[in-house]
């Protein structure tokens, strides 16, 4: 296949997918003409990789995930540390967009909205 029918099949930008080769998440082979040729197994990879990246995996998460994934003696338990992890950093996440929510709602009400100059947003963005 080539990077036009990987990132159809993906869903990923051939961007992406270049980039992911760079950094070597993939190798895929290359024609005598020089040009990639991608088998089932990279856009599998491809696929894989694109899923945990919606999952918000780093790229180094992702790595681990894909050594996982090929080790058939590995231990769920391994796989299950690296989405936990995950799964934390984006509790975090939630809980500082939570905070931001909660401090912009109470400065929204704070501000009447008026033809004033006056404004307690403006005021709480100024302050050091």
């Amino acid at each position: 296949m080539n990077i036009g029918e990987v990132a159809s099949k993906t869903g990923l930008p051939a961007k992406t997918i270049r980039y992911y080769e760079d950094i070597g998440l993939i190798r895929p082979a290359r024609d005598t003409n020089g040009y990639r040729a991608f088998d089932d197994t990279d856009c599998h990879k491809l696929a894989f990789v694109g899923r945990a990246r919606a999952l918000g995996f780093s790229i180094q998460d992702c790595r681990t995930l894909l050594a996982l994934y090929e080790d058939d003696s590995r231990a769920s338990a391994d796989v299950k540390r690296v989405a936990l992890a995950q799964l934390d950093q984006i509790d975090r996440k939630l809980s500082e967009l939570q905070g931001m929510r909660d401090t912009l709602s109470r400065l929204v009400s704070a501000c009447a909205g008026d033809r004033r100059p006056d404004c307690p947003i403006l005021k709480d963005l100024a302050a050091p």
